[in-house]
């Protein structure tokens, strides 16, 4: 699996058109085939900074997402949303499949949860 975690820190007067091109480039990266997940998560402690996680099923399904027009529509726009350069995270390993479960939280029983 490739595993990729990037950093945007967006220009607060583009946060309007980083919205609607973010939620356009999920729904097209997580109709891809090879995609396993895909999503992304504003920053707690760094104000307009939104982090990507995204999973890709081996390279092969990798070098295909970046073929998609929605990629050349997203990296030709993002030059000019971005606040400074974005920072990337990029592993490629065969030993993760994908999420698992977090053996440190479970949920607590309760009323509603009976």
């Amino acid at each position: 699996m490739i595993l990729i975690t990037v950093k945007f820190p967006i220009r607060e007067d583009r946060l309007a058109q980083w919205r609607e091109l973010s939620r356009f480039y999920v729904d097209a990266v997580t109709a891809e085939p090879g995609n396993v997940f895909f999503e992304f998560s504003e920053s707690v402690d760094e104000p307009n900074t939104f982090v990507c996680i995204e999973g890709f099923r081996d390279g092969a399904a990798g070098a295909a997402h970046m073929q998609q027009p929605h990629v050349e529509r997203f990296m030709s726009e993002m030059p000019d949303i971005v606040a400074a350069q974005p920072q990337i995270i990029y592993v490629d390993t065969e030993e993760v499949t994908g999420f698992g479960p977090m053996g440190e939280i479970q949920p607590r029983p309760g009323p509603e949860r009976v």
